[in-house]
């Protein structure tokens, strides 16, 4: 029948693709062993109780795992390999260090979001162990400066496409971006996986110009990213940083720098996210200099706010400061009807946020004045913030209540700290974030010198509540 993994699982990506095509145990086997008797194969007799055992774990033996693959890719129109079956063996080129060409970049993107449709809904517990960091991860990326798109092959059979569908593309993308500011990744991350692989099986079996190609992977990219970012909210983090890099390669096929600075700074915040802070500044770096003849004024801005908030991170109070300053100066100089669609949320309470998180945490690495100075100058910019957010952010609002909490800690004020993570845990009902869950914990962590407090006992007792009620693991 087979070979038992050493920690068997059901398999529910074969599950998945039975699914698909609408195909039971009895029609499986029964393709199958058709399938190896047309390519002249003996021996195979295959049935419902095997098909069965496979569903549980158990491992088919050659070659019907190939047979198994070939019969469901033809009956769901999709090009399957064996992990996509979930079954060892061929994968294609899906690691970090596969070419950076046309094939590759679509391969990886798809595989990656028909990965993840496949999976459980139910596994959203962290997963960062997994996640690349240091040189396994810059090193690769690197090729991000020097990749060219490829031509595009335009003789292939297909639909033919133009701008229209670039557009229409565009605007899915943008609804997509404000669920996720308003209810943060979790409840819409499988929709915008759906939509990713549709954009993909357009990109794979479609006829286009050059010139709507590289629209349509850069849109393509943009939407990826809003995908890997909805992943990366949603606490699964090998899979987003997965997504991002697909999403990138998406980018270099486009010619794209500017997107792909923009799927860079995504990366960044996940390993800032995850304690990875020197890779942070490494691909804020890598974004800075492989769009530099590309960035925007708010890009240009972002970046080196965001580079502000990381050396703070690290202790470089002074590093930090000197990146705050050109971040304002480069600010100075948006407009905002010039930038792309992606960088709208970066606007002045964006900006005035990450420098107040910067201040804030460098207040913690300083003592007497200098700390009572930064975290006054926290308080202001992130009440600031706050005040001019637009009220669909409704995440971010979470977030500078979750800044102003943590800023009043670090003053030794737990009565103001009390207050603001009440007015967070008020907006959580429309939010549903794992990195806002994190950051309760850090909060959590944080009041702990103040238990001998009736506001610092408060502020845990309401963090505590919410996060071990039956539905506060799914914020």
């Amino acid at each position: 029948m087979g070979r038992p993994p050493l920690d068997r699982q059901p398999n529910t990506r074969l599950a998945y693709w039975m699914s698909r095509a609408h195909m039971g145990n009895n029609r499986l086997a029964r393709l199958i062993t058709e399938r190896a008797a047309a390519q002249g194969i003996t021996g195979i007799a295959t049935d419902e109780s095997r098909v069965r055992a496979w569903l549980k774990g158990t491992v088919p033996r050659d070659p019907v795992p190939r047979l198994l693959a070939d019969v469901l890719s033809g009956a769901t129109g999709t090009d399957l390999t064996l992990a996509d079956v979930g079954l060892p063996g061929e994968t294609g080129p899906t690691g970090i260090r596969s070419p950076w060409t046309r094939t590759g970049a679509l391969t990886s993107l798809s595989q990656i979001i028909r990965s993840e449709l496949m999976l459980p809904d139910t596994r959203t517990g962290p997963d960062a162990a997994d996640v690349l960091t240091s040189n396994d991860l810059l090193a690769p990326l690197q090729e991000w400066l020097l990749s060219q798109p490829d031509d595009a092959d335009t003789a292939r059979p297909g639909h033919r496409i133009g701008m229209s569908e670039v557009d229409g593309i565009r605007q899915i993308t943008t609804a997509f971006r404000d669920l996720d500011n308003r209810h943060g990744g979790v409840l819409s991350r499988s929709a915008v996986l759906a939509q990713t692989d549709t954009v993909l099986t357009l990109l794979k079996t479609s006829t286009y110009t050059e010139a709507v190609g590289r629209e349509l992977f850069s849109a393509a990219a943009d939407l990826a990213s809003v995908a890997g970012w909805m992943t990366f909210d949603a606490g699964r983090h090998t899979a987003a940083q997965r997504t991002f890099v697909s999403a990138l390669r998406a980018a270099a096929e486009a010619g794209d720098k500017r997107i792909g600075a923009h799927i860079l700074q995504c990366m960044a915040r996940q390993m800032s996210h995850l304690g990875h802070v020197d890779d942070a500044l490494d691909l804020v770096a890598l974004a800075q200099y492989g769009a530099r003849r590309d960035l925007t004024p708010a890009a240009a801005s972002m970046l080196a706010a965001l580079e502000a908030r990381f050396h703070a991170i690290t202790g470089n109070t002074a590093d930090s400061e000197a990146a705050a300053a050109r971040a304002l100066d480069a600010y100075e100089r948006v407009q905002p009807t010039a930038e792309a669609p992606y960088m709208a949320f970066f606007d002045l309470p964006e900006l005035q946020a990450t420098l107040g998180m910067a201040h804030q945490i460098a207040a913690r690495h300083l003592d007497g004045t200098a700390r009572t100075r930064h975290v006054r100058r926290s308080a202001d910019l992130v009440q600031q913030a706050l005040d001019a957010r637009p009220e669909h952010r409704r995440r971010s609002k979470a977030f500078d209540h979750l800044g102003l909490a943590r800023t009043h800690l670090a003053g030794s004020n737990p009565d103001a700290a009390a207050e603001e993570t009440a007015r967070c845990l008020q907006l959580l009902g429309a939010v549903h974030s794992r990195r806002v869950t994190d950051r309760l914990g850090e909060l959590y962590r944080e009041a702990e010198p103040f238990t001998t407090t009736a506001p610092g006992r408060d502020l845990r007792e309401q963090i505590h509540d919410r996060l071990t009620t039956p539905t506060g693991p799914g914020i």
